[in-house]
Parts: structure tokens; sequence; C-alpha cells
């Protein structure tokens, strides 16, 4: 399975709109962040987790000419709100494009997207199927494990494929599924900032559960612009790094 980051960045994206700190202000490139969301490549498959507003820039630049369906860790707007962009991606297939959630996911993705919905929608709008997750299915011939972590009070879906596992935005990882995130190749973990949020885990705690799961490598995303690239990374642990947009990993 073949990894890309298309987005490694909080909800506001980094740099963030009127702000001229050092990290928004820097030329370089892995300082700059589009808003959170993976493409998963495996067996001539095209796989999209999340559809963040960027989702049309991350798709250009990173050439995503397919995808074959989209999983959904929750529905925030920064994960979200590019959905409609998926229309391109629907104008040559035979069936909608299928879309895994869960069910408040799913409702919400009714109520913002009603107008693909309705009926004798016309092929201009995202041709869509929802598809609710109620437990491990097998998906583009990958068995995918979605597990519950919690994003202050609102469950979201973290996903596990194998020896790979996907967990942003969150700030308390269930005992449940700390079991479930045991014996990991590669951790791709939330971490917002230094200081506390009362959504996020912080850098602090992202390292508590690193340690915790222990995963042969980790790396931290869905940051915000407290967060230096190289500044950061010099300070974590062995096996800790900054994920960046554009990110690729090659997974057995």
């Amino acid at each position: 399975m073949k990894v890309t980051f298309l987005g490694t960045g909080t909800s506001i994206g980094v740099p963030r709109v009127g702000c001229h700190c050092p990290v928004c202000t820097s030329d370089d490139p892995k300082n700059k962040r589009l808003r959170c969301a993976l493409h998963l490549e495996h067996q001539d498959h095209s796989l999209l987790v999340d559809t963040g507003p960027d989702l049309r820039t991350q798709a250009l630049r990173y050439k995503i000419d397919r995808v074959d369906g989209v999983l959904f860790t929750h529905g925030h707007a920064d994960h979200l709100h590019g959905l409609d962009d998926v229309r391109c991606y629907c104008f040559d297939r035979e069936g909608p494009l299928p879309c895994y959630a869960d069910l408040h996911t799913i409702e919400r993705i009714e109520r913002v997207f009603d107008y693909a919905f309705k009926k004798n929608a016309p092929s201009t709008t995202p041709q869509i199927s929802l598809h609710l997750i109620e437990g491990p299915f097998t998906f583009c011939g990958l068995d995918i494990e979605p597990l519950i972590v919690y994003h202050g009070r609102a469950p979201v879906l973290a996903f596990r494929i194998g020896d790979f596992a996907y967990v942003t935005d969150t700030n308390r990882i269930p005992v449940e599924t700390i079991e479930r995130l045991q014996g990991l190749d590669v951790l791709v973990l939330d971490a917002l900032r230094y200081k506390e949020h009362p959504t996020h885990f912080n850098v602090e705690q992202a390292l508590e559960i690193v340690a915790t799961l222990k995963p042969a490598q980790t790396y931290l995303t869905h940051m915000a612009h407290d967060l230096d690239h190289h500044k950061t990374n010099a300070e974590l642990p062995d096996g800790v790094e900054l994920a960046y947009d554009g990110l690729v990993l090659e997974l057995r």
C-alpha cells in the first residue's frame, strides 16, 4: 500500500490567514500545511481518507486522476467540505462513488450536500453512495478496521489497515481502541501544538500514546502553526517525526 499525505494541517491550515509568525512566513515547504487528508493506493485502486476543503488543490498537486472510494473519519468541515470536488471522479464511473462513514457523518453529508441526493439530481452533482460503517470491512482489496477515538466528547473514526493506523482529531483513545492499536509498523497520530487543547492531543500527550503503543514509526499530523517542522523534529524521540504534505510511505 502506498500512502500519500495530502494535507497535515489543522482546520485553518498553515500558513494561517492574517498571521505573520515565523512558521506562517517560512519559505520551508514542510511548513506549508493543507487540511488533513490521505490518499491510499493498493492493487491499482485509489482511496481517499477525508475530503477537506483543499481537495481540488491536493488532487491536482499530487496527480490523483481516479478515486474508487472515500473513507471519512468524521464530519467536521475541514475533513468533509471538499466532497463536492469528487464530481470529477464520478463523470466516467458506471455507478456512484462509494463513501464510507459512521451514522453521524452520513447524516451530515446528507444535510450539507442535500442537492446530491434529490430525486433526478443532475450529473453535475456528486454521484455518491453512502455506506454505514458498522465494523471491519474490506474495500479496494484492503481489510479496514474502524476504531473509535474521541475528539472532545465527539466520537471520531480511526482506521487500522494491516499494520498501519490513522488516528487524527482526538484527545482521548479508549482502552478497547488502545488494545486494537498494538503491534503497528506505522502510526499516524494527531498532535496539534505544544500547548494543551480541549479536543486534540498536544505533542506531549501524543508522545505518551506513542510510549504506550510502541509502534515502529510514528508520524504526527493535524498540526497548527505553533510547530516548526525542523525545530520540532529535532526535539522528538527516535521513531517519531512530523508528517508533511507530500510525504509518501510505501508499506507492505
